[in-house]
């Protein structure tokens, strides 16, 4: 038996005996894949396990995350700071192996991967970064940024739509540092795929302008190496090794059905394995020879000292190229940036400018860009209606790298996708846009954000009813409450052009999680705040308008209709009631605040309470509290002007200022 061989044995193993002990997981793919792995993490991939944040490091996706033991035997053999213990622990509460790789838990795992495809999004992501940031940093007698995206996937990733979305772009863009291994098993947790996925995937990927190697034994480990010889020498294509597997690979009574995918292969035919495989050891059990083959620790130190040893010449040649590297790829943003921030925040209060909050961002792109040459920004073919694209805008193109904008086309699920691997890569703060009513196809990914506490910010406009004429199809009703669904997911929904500034300020200044952007297509009113009024947007939620003393009822609420509340207040004052109307842009920010200044705005001793919202009213509920109410909309739109629209559907003060009355007389 060739020492490959045995080497990727020491996977299987480990791989067939955590899921065992687990009695959950998946051994097909790991057993099935473990050949290529072997081949790939010792022969080609640069890393420190030591420093699993090594800014030149390769990136390595398992983008079929289900397959995940693959990965933690990987990290565990090579030298990462996962124990055997740890191994054994595989899917248990609190452990270092979770069921799916997730970032931040596993030292190595560079992205969550479970919702398959979007591992491979992400890679994308992680490709595109790589090579802006090298056109940003790399000199003709320095290369910093050089490093490859590898990514390992199985059918079921591309029989997901999201994989035509990024591949198709991918191969646009001509990302030549992206590798793709495709685990060509034929099998899913349905039997065989014949009956349902009889693309012809070479093809496929050869009509998006990839580079195709086909027909690779995939257990054959010189195959492999020469078919990632052949990917890495293609500079100007991403490439698509297919490799023929079968998947449990070993296992003598399961091997090549869906019968070893997604069960532990149970202890007799582990025991069957382990003679087929001619591995004698006992479950956990790796010898000495081959954890020496496999440790890559001192390698790694080796790749990363002699990567710092030209970094330090890279400083002293250009030392405010390397501070900004540096500075960029810890995620921090420039000094004396909050400062900034709040000068904008002034400048564009002081503006006064009846703005759509689209265009009001738009503003704001304009300003940040220049101070932050990590924004990385992109629309799904929207830009000219989303207005993410800023005066100084420079696409990327297949031969143009150096550039800070992104034409996704109409990807917006791929859009986000991407966008997580750009975070997750480091050195970038991307940001797209698209219709809030198109979020929904993007909403998996935001999830994802959300999860792996990625900044990346969301566009998000044509918010309501207000988008008119287009009709029901196109006017979000329920997108907004849904996104605030979603945890450590930031929703914004803005009233004018100070609240717009406000709440990019806060994105960019957020480092734990995404930021959801919701922005109005029609012009919205200026309004007056004091000093106090301006520090509080950051709160999520203000006082905007006050009365004189403790107020009889307050009414609340986000984007275009603040003014419609603002206005009802007027005329609920002219009656000599008295009214507070409190903006609430970002309702999870202000549920966040603690409970003394919760208490300030909306005091518990005014029970009547009114939020107004051109969408589903169930966000709403827990503020206005039991004795309150919700103007919303319970039903689609229709297709109108949007000013009609509003009177149509009873957002205007006049009806607003009739049901606080109303609760008021209960």
């Amino acid at each position: 038996m060739s020492q490959r061989r045995k080497l990727a044995n020491a996977v299987r193993a480990l791989s067939m005996d955590a899921i065992q002990k687990a009695q959950s997981g998946h051994p097909g793919a790991p057993l099935g894949m473990a050949d290529i792995a072997e081949v790939l993490w010792n022969d080609f991939l640069r890393h420190n396990p030591a420093n699993p944040q090594w800014a030149d490091r390769d990136r390595f996706v398992l983008s079929n995350g289900h397959g995940s033991i693959l990965l933690y035997a990987l990290l565990h053999l090579s030298g990462y700071d996962l124990t055997i213990e740890d191994i054994k622990n595989f899917r248990q509460l609190g452990s270092k192996t979770p069921g799916h790789p997730e970032r931040g838990i596993t030292p190595g795992v560079e992205t969550t991967t479970g919702p398959l495809g979007q591992g491979l999004g992400n890679a994308v992501g992680m490709a595109v970064a790589e090579r802006v940031l090298a056109a940003h940093f790399n000199r003709d007698d320095f290369d910093i940024v050089n490093h490859f995206t590898y990514v390992f996937l199985g059918d079921g990733c591309l029989m997901e739509g999201i994989s035509h979305e990024v591949c198709s772009l991918a191969g646009t863009l001509g990302l030549g540092k992206l590798t793709a291994f495709y685990d060509d098993n034929q099998i899913s947790i349905d039997g065989n795929v014949g009956g349902w996925f009889a693309d012809d995937t070479p093809a496929r990927f050869e009509a998006y302008g990839w580079h195709v190697v086909r027909n690779v034994d995939g257990h054959d480990g010189e195959a492999v190496r020469r078919a990632i010889l052949e990917a890495k020498a293609e500079n100007d294509r991403p490439s698509l090794i297919c490799c023929k597997t079968v998947i449990g690979f070993g296992a003598p009574n399961v091997c090549g059905t869906e019968h070893c995918h997604g069960s532990p292969l149970g202890d007799a035919e582990i025991a069957a394995t382990r003679k087929n495989l001619d591995w004698p050891h006992a479950p956990f059990e790796i010898p000495e020879q081959i954890k020496t083959g496999w440790d890559a620790r001192e390698r790694g130190m080796e790749l990363e000292k002699a990567w710092s040893a030209k970094f330090r010449e890279y400083s002293a040649a250009y030392p405010e190229l390397a501070a900004e590297f540096t500075r960029r790829m810890a995620g921090e943003l420039p000094d004396g940036f909050m400062q900034t921030t709040q000068e904008f925040v002034r400048t564009t209060a002081a503006a006064g400018e009846k703005l759509a909050t689209r265009k009001a961002s738009q503003k704001a792109i304009e300003y940040f860009t220049p101070v932050l040459p990590e924004l990385l920004g992109g629309s799904a073919d929207l830009a000219a209606s989303n207005l993410t694209k800023w005066s100084g805008a420079k696409p990327l193109a297949k031969t143009v790298w150096n550039g800070d904008y992104v034409y996704y086309g109409v990807r917006e699920f791929g859009m986000a996708a991407i966008m997580n691997g750009i975070a997750a890569h480091g050195g970038f703060i991307p940001f797209g846009g698209t219709f809030l009513v198109f979020s929904d196809y993007s909403r998996n990914a935001l999830r994802m954000a959300a999860m792996m506490e990625l900044r990346t910010i969301h566009v998000l406009t044509h918010d309501s009813i207000g988008v008119g004429e287009d009709g029901p199809t196109h006017q979000p009703i329920e997108h907004t409450a849904s996104l605030r669904l979603i945890p450590n997911l930031r929703v914004w929904r803005p009233c004018d052009a100070v609240e717009t500034s406000s709440a990019w300020a806060e994105a960019l200044q957020r480092h734990d999680g995404p930021t959801a952007l919701i922005l109005s297509r029609q012009n919205l009113t200026h309004q007056e705040r004091d000093e106090q009024a301006m520090a509080n947007i950051r709160r999520g939620g203000y006082v905007l308008k006050d009365c004189e003393g403790l107020p009889e009822a307050i009414i609340m609420a986000s984007g275009s209709e603040v003014d419609v509340a603002v206005e009802a207040a007027k005329l609920l004052s002219a009656k000599g009631l008295k009214v507070r109307v409190v903006s609430m842009p970002c309702i999870e920010l202000f549920d966040a605040q603690d409970q003394e200044y919760q208490q300030s705005v909306l005091p518990r001793d005014v029970g009547v309470r009114l939020a107004v919202e051109a969408g589903v009213p169930e966000s709403w509920r827990h503020l206005v509290g039991q004795d309150g109410d919700v103007l919303g909309m319970r039903r689609f739109g229709e297709s109108a002007p949007g000013n009609q629209l509003f009177a149509h559907f009873n957002f205007t003060p006049e009806a607003a200022a009739q049901r606080l009355e109303q609760l008021l007389e209960r």
